[in-house]
């Protein structure tokens, strides 16, 4: 995982989403004293048009690059009263494949939820999607509804039913576990307690088919005794952090999704093992990212000493 010096890099396609991400982004990288990066990446259209008279015509790319080039600035000077060291920069390349290759060197990169279509809002939207999964760093990102209105993260406070606090999703994989220490890196540095939730199945007729009964309240109690064992083992490593542990029938999108109405972030790995409640799936992760109503976090898989004791949480 790369030092919290290295840069933050924010993808801006001048939608209303990314530049709320880059309000978020900018007051991020105040925060941790690091400097930012906002990027624009586009391809030129691959469009012609002809009849027999006229021929081919075309593309003014030099106009284009122009026009791209003013976003970035523009962007730029949003955020220049913000006190952050800022650049900006246009790339041309595929959008993906730009902010994936900045992310080697980045401690966090940051997307809206959602672009505006087109070439360039290929920048936010499908890339939101793509990105995550291949992304060296963490992966901030910021819903429409913070989007549209980025004061809202001035003042978390006035959302309803606001709980101040990080959520962190749990399976027993490998990838949640490198989520959990990054989560609670980030409520230690926020000075808010951080929520380890684990989402259980319900003893419904889904489990008909399986060959022999299932007996839940077992099941229950050896996911509970995992959950508590990771709860433990972050205690261990955060002991001025509040840490607590919360095991919950439901799907793992729509209690993670719960939990983004209330927090001030949530917290998941790129993908599990399935693990004893199949939580954080690609699929899983993917339906956080689209569906969440505050910051989410996608965090990969990474190196760090403090993974060598985890417990053993399979089930």
């Amino acid at each position: 995982m790369n030092a919290r010096d290295a840069e933050i890099v924010v993808g801006v396609d001048g939608s209303e989403q990314s530049l709320g991400a880059l309000h978020w982004a900018a007051r991020e990288a105040r925060r941790r004293g690091a400097p930012l990066h906002v990027v624009t990446a586009y391809t030129l259209p691959m469009v012609g048009g002809s009849t027999f008279d006229v021929g081919y015509a075309a593309f003014d790319d030099a106009a284009l690059s122009r026009a791209v080039a003013d976003l970035a600035e523009d962007a730029r000077r949003r955020v220049a009263e913000l006190d952050v060291d800022v650049r900006s920069t246009v790339q041309a390349g595929d959008p993906s494949g730009v902010l994936v290759e900045l992310s080697r060197g980045a401690q966090l990169l940051v997307l809206g939820s959602s672009g505006r279509g087109g070439f360039l809002g290929r920048l936010l939207g499908s890339v939101s999607t793509a990105v995550p999964a291949h992304a060296h760093c963490p992966v901030g990102i910021i819903p429409l509804q913070w989007g549209t209105d980025y004061r809202l993260s001035e003042n978390v406070s006035r959302r309803g039913a606001f709980v101040d606090g990080v959520t962190v999703g749990s399976d027993g994989s490998g990838h949640a576990s490198s989520a959990m220490l990054w989560a609670a890196d980030e409520a230690e540095q926020l000075g808010v307690p951080l929520h380890v939730v684990c989402a259980a199945p319900a003893e419904n007729a889904s489990y008909a088919w399986l060959p022999s009964p299932v007996d839940f309240d077992d099941l229950r109690g050896e996911v509970r005794a995992a959950l508590d064992a990771c709860v433990a083992w972050l205690r261990s490593h955060f002991p001025g952090l509040e840490i607590t542990g919360e095991l919950v029938d439901g799907a793992p999108i729509d209690t993670l999704v719960a939990c983004s109405a209330q927090n001030q972030l949530v917290v998941t790995g790129t993908r599990g093992r399935g693990g004893f409640t199949g939580m954080l799936l690609g699929s899983t992760s993917q339906g956080v990212l689209h569906n969440c109503t505050g910051p989410a976090m996608i965090v990969p898989r990474f190196e760090d000493p403090r993974l060598q004791d985890r417990p053993d949480v399979a089930v």
